[in-house]
């Protein structure tokens, strides 16, 4: 068995990120023998353990003081981007979404759910979009029983429509972020990154994943960058930051917030 080693310390490294530096490790490992795994990875292809969502949730819990945080948000922080983020959507016209249609039996105490969307007729990306805004519909308005059921689909949905634009990459690390696949949702925030180091909402999406994974030099990092970078970028016409304005337009402060907190 061959124990990753941090490339910028040359540590041993058990996990993802470096214990010694914070520096994230190439690629994602399993947490029982070490082999390399895919970020979506349910079971490692060596050992067999399963990568469950347990463990991201553990991750972020310890970051956050030891709260007992639902699954499906990390905080009031989140819950408030998201519910601006999907009245935002609907507000400039985004895909329609379609209304819950009550269904038999109960589900937590009575809620009912909603049936899916009609993606047939939709291309991929469109189907992806339409499930993201029927996710972040359901969250907004403090419905967990619907957002548990079309998280799976819009995670899914987003894999199957590689490769993402920068916005849809912004999406499903957001979607990734939410149901705790707090690795994955930085990995997918570093895509973004790797094609264009200063965009702001794939620094904003890396720097909330960091944070939640505890890694606040990374996030320190990524905000340092937000404020280098913040003016410049602001100025550019580049349709994802308007269409996502109650984002950057609070990120400078988000991030002066961060820094001047450490």
């Amino acid at each position: 068995m061959t124990t990753p080693v941090c490339s910028k310390c040359g540590k041993a490294a058990s996990g993802n990120f470096c214990q010694e530096c914070g520096a994230k490790v190439e690629g994602y490992f399993c947490q029982e023998c070490g082999a390399q795994i895919s970020a979506t990875a349910k079971y490692c292809n060596r050992c067999g353990n399963q990568i469950s969502v347990s463990e991201h949730r553990a991750a972020a819990t310890a970051t956050l003081g030891g709260k007992n945080l639902p699954w499906w948000i990390a905080g009031t922080a989140m819950f408030a981007l998201i519910a601006m983020l999907g009245i935002q959507m609907m507000q400039r016209g985004g895909p329609s979404i379609p209304p819950a249609a009550p269904v038999t039996g109960q589900s937590g105490g009575g809620a009912m759910t909603g049936s899916p969307p009609d993606l047939s007729t939709m291309t991929p990306v469109e189907a992806a979009n339409r499930l993201f805004n029927r996710v972040m519909t359901a969250v907004a308005a403090g419905d967990s029983t619907e957002a548990q059921q079309f998280m799976p689909m819009a995670i899914g949905a987003y894999e199957r429509a590689r490769p993402l634009d920068h916005d849809g990459l912004f999406h499903l690390s957001m979607l990734q972020r939410t149901a705790m696949q707090l690795e994955a949702a930085l990995g997918t925030a570093e895509e973004i990154l790797e094609d264009n180091p200063n965009h702001l909402l794939g620094l904003s999406a890396a720097a909330k994943a960091a944070v939640e994974l505890g890694l606040g030099d990374i996030a320190a990092a990524y905000y340092e960058h937000v404020l280098e970078v913040y003016e410049s970028q602001m100025g550019q016409d580049i349709p994802e930051y308007m269409d996502h304005a109650p984002i950057t337009d609070s990120l400078k402060a988000e991030a002066e917030a961060f820094l001047g907190g450490r």
